[in-house]
């Protein structure tokens, strides 16, 4: 899992730099690809279900799962990278909200609030806590600052298999839901919309976007319980 966890956030880190106006989706899915093939690992989401990219790339209003294609970055868009690397058996799994160059005042807000409430779940995170607890700290974050929080998508357990139980949900109610142990490695990923927190699918079978248009954040990290403390953060990149 550590090995994986690196991988991903190495990848992530660098797929992130290469953010800039005029670059496509694709261009960043092909400079994953090749990173990956470098590395002699393999993307954990390519053919996952039929998906056709090595890493979902959504801007704006797109939530989750969107396809690297043609479309061209603009300055000011919100880019959702979301990676997972699998390797030596075990997934890593992260994603980051990137800001193309100066956004409005409302996206920087919502990015920066996505960002707290991850930060709230990680510390929720911990032995002897429930799932509830983790997606109420995500909740409360995202509700108090006036955003909402998408309930059709949620995080979950990520091993040996990309999606395991449970399902990390980014709402909830406190001491609520199963019980966390030391030893568990879960996926958490708020996703936050300025709007509605109501979500559509579109024909593709994969973007998922705001119902109402309005810009979404989403941040995600693998963690693993510990017998103490907050949960220990896996998809770390190494110094360089």
């Amino acid at each position: 899992m550590r090995v994986a966890c690196r991988l991903s956030a190495e990848l992530l880190a660098a797929m992130a730099a290469r953010v800039r106006p005029g670059t496509t989706t694709g261009e960043l899915d092909d400079y994953a690809r090749d990173w990956l093939r470098e590395r002699g690992v393999r993307s954990a989401f390519f053919g996952y279900g039929g998906f056709p990219g090595q890493a979902c790339i959504s801007l704006n209003d797109e939530v989750v799962h969107g396809i690297p294609g043609p479309r061209v970055i603009n300055a000011g868009d919100l880019v959702k990278l979301d990676v997972g690397v699998a390797a030596e058996g075990f997934i890593g799994d992260n994603a980051a909200t990137v800001r193309v160059g100066a956004v409005d005042a409302g996206s920087e807000r919502l990015c920066r609030i996505a960002e707290e409430g991850l930060a709230a779940a990680m510390d929720a995170a911990r032995a002897g806590n429930r799932l509830g607890d983790i997606g109420h700290a995500v909740q409360s974050v995202a509700e108090a600052a006036g955003f909402s929080v998408v309930r059709d998508f949620c995080g979950h357990g990520v091993g040996r298999k990309l999606h395991e139980d449970p399902q990390v949900p980014n709402f909830g109610t406190p001491g609520k839901g199963p019980v966390l142990r030391p030893g568990m490695t879960l996926a958490i990923e708020p996703m936050v919309n300025r709007g509605t927190h109501e979500v559509e699918t579109l024909a593709n079978g994969w973007t998922v976007r705001t119902l109402d248009r309005e810009r979404s954040a989403h941040v995600e990290h693998t963690v693993l319980i510990v017998p103490d403390g907050p949960a220990e953060i896996l998809t770390c990149a190494e110094a360089k």
